[in-house]
């Protein structure tokens, strides 16, 4: 079986304003991204790097039975 490609995703918070940027190759890209991005933010942000699942090949087949 093949490598499984991880990706990660960055999101920021700023008041009601939600903003989700990537995909980036690792943890680490995220972070060095966030540290250039909250500049431009408030003292109230939040943040979170989220991993990105891949769905599952059954949840995939089943979701196709109940489109057809």
């Amino acid at each position: 079986m093949g490598r499984r490609l991880q990706m990660y995703l960055l999101t920021i918070r700023d008041g009601l304003v939600t903003r989700h940027i990537g995909p980036f190759a690792s943890p680490k890209h995220a972070a060095d991204d966030l540290d250039r991005r909250l500049a431009g933010f408030g003292e109230r942000v939040s943040w979170q790097i989220h991993e990105l699942e891949a769905p599952e090949a059954s949840l995939m087949q089943g979701l196709e039975q109940v489109a057809a």
